[in-house]
Parts: structure tokens; sequence; C-alpha cells
């Protein structure tokens, strides 16, 4: 058994996987103040609470965008299940093209989801994760990143506008029955939904323009569920996007 590891800036998703399936998912808070023991703990609560042994779990693999964790994770981990996590980033095998001007740069997560879709969609494709920012990223036909979108997300958006705006509250983010709001927080509703799936929806029709092809769309992130719904285009939900494709680059390097 193995564990994937997704660090965002808001959360830490925790995958298991047994035998190349997903065992469970576990979404714990991303908090820098924590200790390598306090995140020990968190993730030996997750495998109790599911009932894994930790001395079933032979590897590890975090993929991290938040650098001050990164090695507070590893550090846990190896406390939690005694393993030695692998670290997605240069020098790791992923099997993916990268086109870029720096690939380097290109986000931990964003290379998982990649290889994830890669995997279980044609190509060409775009995969749009929905967190703290909303991130789309693209493959061409011949399995090439080629680059990508990154825009604000959506509960970043919602907390900047009440934050700016004296007259507006904090509101839930449901999808109000209809486009026009007929009161202040159907209406700010109606922004952040409506508005972000045309935003969705008007990023695809431009990406398929500019590279002359349909595309297979696919969103994940801990949002992605509020908004896909509203999009006029066809996109796959696959919450479990950025895990199964660490899952794959753990398995790459472990062969190796």
């Amino acid at each position: 058994m193995i564990l994937t590891i997704d660090v965002g800036n808001t959360n830490i998703v925790l995958g298991c996987f047994d035998g190349g399936k997903i065992a469970f998912t576990e979404r714990l808070s991303t908090d820098l103040g924590k200790t390598s023991l306090e995140y020990a703990i968190l993730f030996r609560t997750a495998l109790d609470i599911h009932a894994v042994n930790a001395e079933l779990i032979d590897g590890a693999i975090i993929g991290s965008v938040v650098p001050p964790v990164t090695p507070v994770i590893r550090t846990a981990l190896r406390k939690a299940c005694k393993v030695n996590a692998y670290i997605l980033g240069p020098g790791l095998k992923t099997g993916l093209n990268i086109r870029m001007e720096n690939p380097a740069s290109v986000g931990a997560d964003l290379i998982a989801g990649a290889v994830g879709a890669m995997e279980d969609y044609p190509c060409p494709l775009m995969v749009i994760d929905l967190g703290t920012a909303t991130t789309m990223c693209v493959v061409d036909q011949d399995e090439t990143f080629i680059g990508g979108m990154i825009m604000p997300g959506i509960r970043v958006s919602l907390n900047s506008l009440v934050q700016e705006a004296s007259m507006l509250q904090g509101i839930s983010l449901e999808t109000p029955k209809t486009v026009i709001g007929h009161n202040t927080v159907d209406a700010m509703r109606s922004g952040i939904i409506y508005g972000n799936a045309a935003m969705i929806d008007g990023m695809i029709d431009r990406t398929e323009e500019e590279i002359g092809q349909k595309i297979t769309v696919i969103a994940t992130g801990g949002l992605a569920s509020r908004v896909i719904d509203s999009c006029l285009h066809s996109i796959i939900l696959d919450p479990e996007l950025v895990l199964r494709g660490l899952a794959l680059i753990y398995g790459r390097n472990k062969k190796a």
C-alpha cells in the first residue's frame, strides 16, 4: 500500500492506494504552524479510522505547492509509517513531456493532474483544478504539456469581494436558481458560480480555437463540483485525478 499526499495552499489531500486502487481519501487543513509530530498524528488517525495498519504502508509520494510544509510532511510520514517519501520535482520520472520556458517551474499539482489525465482520457486535453487558485493545463495531441492558465480561485474571489465591499456579506457557495439574482445574496452567488462557469467555458473555447482541435476537459479540486454542473461544455468531474497521477509517478520511479 502507498500514500499519496497532495499539499495545497488550503488543504492537504491524503490518498491511500492498495494494488493500484484507491482505498480511501481524507482532507486535512494546511497549517504552516504544525509540527511533523502533529501531522504524523493526523496521518495515523486517518489510517486508524479506515482500519489500515501503518505497517502495511510501504511507500509514499508528496506533490506540494507549499515548499515550507514539504519537509515537515516528509518527516511526519517517517514517524507515522516509517517510509521515506518521494517528492515530486526535478529528477523524478513522470513520463510527461513538458514544453515550457522553464519546465522546473510547473507546479507539482499540475504535473500530477496531467499524468493522471493522460492515463485515462484521450488527448488533447485540459485539466481544470479548482482550489485556492483555478488552474488550467493543456496537453496536446502528442501528449506534451504545452502550458495553461492560472486565475484567482472561487473562494479567493468571494473573500476578496466581501472584504473590499462593505455592503456585502459572506455567503455560502450554492448555485442560485436563476442567473439574474433577485436579491443581494443570489446576485453574489450568481456572479461567483455562473461567472466562473462562463469563464471556464470561454477559456475552453479560446483554447480549442488556438490549438485547432476539440479537447477532452477534466475537472478536479475541492470546489470543482460547485461549478462544473453550471458550465455549458461537457466536462468530466474526477476528484481523485491528482492522487492517481501521484500514484502513477510513484510506480514509475519505484520500478526505475
